[in-house]
């Protein structure tokens, strides 16, 4: 074997440049699948954090049919004492869950008496929503987070809204049963929107919501959760299903639903776009590699017929001269995979001091600090190996088929 891969080599050698062009080719290939597979994964990390960790969580628990109308923010879709208690024991035994918070969303108008807009809320117990988004607090833009009373509003409306902080404002809301009531607040902070419906909505405390919507106890209508490993997602899920699955209403039918933050924000078909595109980028170099090394090989079996012909004229067996061309191929995609990898991995790790910023909807400021997307290198380089055996061995097995005679005559 050792002859063969020194054989192999030195043939690899005599046409440099045509080696060296097909090696480039895969070179070029294998770094431009693992930048854009860490730029796009440093992207896909940054989103989904701030979406989870700022807004939605990593599972949420509702009422049946709360998130079908959730566009209305029902006050009608509440938990009541009993199963909040209920709740509470099946989340506080769960080791995944690092920790929950519960929240009342709703629906108002703003009045800084001189003007009114329309506003959508979540009431929160602020130390609880903390813990539960510990990214929520970075999202301000001016002002405290609720350490007095008061209310924080999003960008959007703060900047058609004339308004200042610690300016007096008055919220107007309707309760479940159609009543209106105001409460004067005061506005401690702005917070900034971010993409999805529930990235652009205001806060207030849980007891100033139970107030304005005439509430003897907080009516909750949303249960947010924090797991302490992301991966485990689709496993707590279906642990929370079948427990939260076992409260039951009055027709014996569960009454509660669990959703993912997939299930419930509309970059996850984002994510799944970048996903796919990664795959067809993927499929795009295979199919480079192959071309390649196919056009090298049947070239090097066309040159080197009487080659070919005279070592199997002295007793080299078929399955020797099929080993020696594959080999080659194997070479050829092996230098590829190795030199790609080690000049996409300082790309990117150049790439990881410099911090691309790039925008994206509002946002004109995302930095991105890629990594280098191990699994992917094992991945691309472990297929580009099996396509360059692949590819060399159709022309491998013409040459091993050759015989002796004609191949020497017809060169």
């Amino acid at each position: 074997m050792y002859n063969i891969i020194k054989i192999a080599y030195r043939n690899l050698i005599r046409q440099t440049k045509r080696t060296l062009l097909t090696v480039s080719i895969i070179i070029l290939g294998v770094i431009s699948v693992l930048v854009f597979s860490s730029l796009t994964g440093a992207f896909k990390d940054l989103m989904i954090g701030e979406i989870t960790d700022s807004v939605l969580g990593h599972i949420q628990i509702h009422r049946k049919g709360y998130v079908s109308s959730i566009d209305n923010l029902p006050l009608n879709k509440t938990f009541n004492e009993k199963q909040i208690k209920k709740i509470k024991e099946i989340l506080d035994k769960n080791e995944n869950i690092e920790a929950y918070s519960f929240r009342i969303l709703f629906g108002g108008m703003l009045s800084n008496y001189a003007e009114t807009t329309n506003v959508k809320l979540v009431a929160i117990h602020p130390e609880q929503e903390l813990k539960t988004l510990p990214l929520l607090e970075k999202r301000l833009e001016k002002g405290e987070f609720l350490q007095a009373e008061g209310i924080l509003i999003p960008d959007l409306i703060a900047r058609g809204f004339k308004v200042n902080l610690k300016d007096s404002i008055v919220l107007v809301a309707n309760n479940k049963e159609g009543s209106v009531n105001g409460l004067p607040l005061k506005l401690n902070g702005i917070v900034k929107s971010i993409p999805g419906p529930a990235g652009k909505f205001g806060y207030v405390k849980i007891k100033d919501a139970a107030s304005i919507l005439r509430m003897n106890k907080p009516e909750y209508n949303e249960i947010v959760i924090r797991l302490k490993n992301l991966s485990k997602l689709e496993k707590i899920k279906k642990e929370l299903d079948a427990e939260i699955g076992s409260i039951l209403g009055k027709n014996d039918k569960p009454m509660f639903e669990v959703h993912t933050w997939e299930q419930l924000s509309p970059f996850s078909n984002i994510a799944d776009m970048i996903d796919l595109m990664a795959f067809f980028i993927k499929i795009i170099l295979v199919v480079i590699v192959l071309i390649s090394i196919m056009n090298v090989m049947i070239m090097s079996v066309y040159e080197r017929t009487k080659e070919i012909g005279t070592i199997a004229a002295i007793g080299t067996l078929p399955g020797k001269i099929l080993m020696l061309f594959v080999t080659e191929g194997t070479m050829l995609g092996l230098f590829g995979v190795i030199s790609g990898s080690i000049l996409g991995t300082i790309l990117i790790l150049i790439l990881k001091m410099i911090k691309p910023v790039i925008a994206f909807g509002r946002s004109d400021n995302i930095v991105l600090i890629p990594e280098i997307p191990f699994n992917d290198m094992w991945v691309i380089g472990i297929i580009i190996l099996l396509v360059a055996v692949i590819g060399a061995f159709g022309p491998a097995l013409k040459a091993s088929k050759l015989e002796p005679i004609k191949a020497i005559r017809n060169s």
